[in-house]
């Protein structure tokens, strides 16, 4: 009989070191983790930032965050969900969302750290690559701009992926981020050039358009029932690129936008009623017995 070694003994178990709560649910990817936040020493305790981009069902965030021993700390934070408030109403999660709010985040940052009129980025996308530079200060002094690294989590670094649609609006939005233009959509593999016009159409919703005529065309049904929205609203596809333009310029106005809603806001109080209809009251000790009796009396008639 040939030998078969036990792996599995009891020295082995004696060793074995379960993995952190979030790599066992496949939340984060450790190994990325530690490159993204281990800062070299001779930085004097500076911090590290990161840009995270996570995309939900209906929803962007973008963050800008820093590590301590005492966990991630978020110092800005931007949301697709508060585009509705410069106008984008609809399409809240596709790639020119995901630029607005990386745009919306870069601007935020730089107001609250009082550089947003040193560093104004790309004013006018063209979808040509830039990086942020260094700009002169107030005093006549050469001012490095705020240096980012972006983190797209589990995400899928493929051709063309939104992540980088938020790192592309971070970046004109005056955040210096450091990446390369093989990721953007446009980019040729053959030629190894980015095609500006195409990155330029994914900024402004051109596909989007595109695909909204070519939909109407071919298949008013579907039409319907996938821009039903964009309908009611009179939203055309001639007008996404001028609406996606007017959002950009109110998002360098003004980052700290609040979306006006016409309904009032609830009090603590009637939140806390409304949460209580979604919650089974706890029976009292004379309820679970008067309960159980009528269940052993059920039984009794059955027989």
């Amino acid at each position: 009989m040939p030998f078969h070694k036990l792996v599995k003994n009891s020295a082995y178990y004696s060793r074995y070191q379960t993995k952190y709560k979030r790599r066992q649910q496949g939340k984060t990817d450790y190994y990325a983790r530690k490159r993204l936040i281990t800062q070299a020493k001779n930085k004097y305790n500076a911090p590290k930032y990161r840009m995270v981009v996570r995309f939900t069902n209906k929803d962007i965030i973008t963050q800008i965050v820093t590590s301590e021993i005492s966990g991630d700390k978020v110092f800005a934070a931007a949301y697709g969900h508060e585009l509705k408030a410069y106008g984008i109403e609809h399409g809240l999660t596709n790639w020119a969302a995901a630029y607005a709010t990386g745009l919306l985040l870069a601007r935020r940052v730089l107001s609250k750290l009082g550089l947003d009129k040193q560093f104004t980025g790309v004013e006018e996308a063209d979808g040509e690559f830039t990086l942020t530079e260094a700009a002169e200060g107030e005093d006549g002094e050469e001012r490095r701009p705020f240096k980012a690294f972006l983190d797209v989590g589990l995400a899928r670094t493929s051709t063309g992926a939104r992540v980088f649609g938020a790192m592309k609006g971070a970046s004109d939005g005056g955040i210096l981020i450091p990446h390369s233009d093989k990721r953007f959509p446009g980019y040729d593999m053959e030629s190894k050039e980015l095609d500006a016009d195409t990155l330029r159409r994914y900024i402004f919703g051109g596909h989007v358009a595109e695909y909204m005529e070519t939909l109407a065309d071919d298949d008013e049904e579907r039409f319907a029932s996938q821009f039903q929205q964009y309908v009611d609203d009179d939203v055309e596809a001639d007008g996404l690129e001028d609406l996606y333009a007017e959002a950009h310029k109110a998002i360098r106005e003004d980052p700290w936008k609040k979306a006006e809603s016409d309904a009032p806001k609830k009090s603590k109080d009637e939140w806390k009623e409304i949460s209580k209809k979604h919650k089974d009251r706890k029976l009292t000790k004379e309820e679970k017995e008067a309960g159980i009796k009528e269940r052993i009396q059920e039984i009794l008639d059955e027989e």
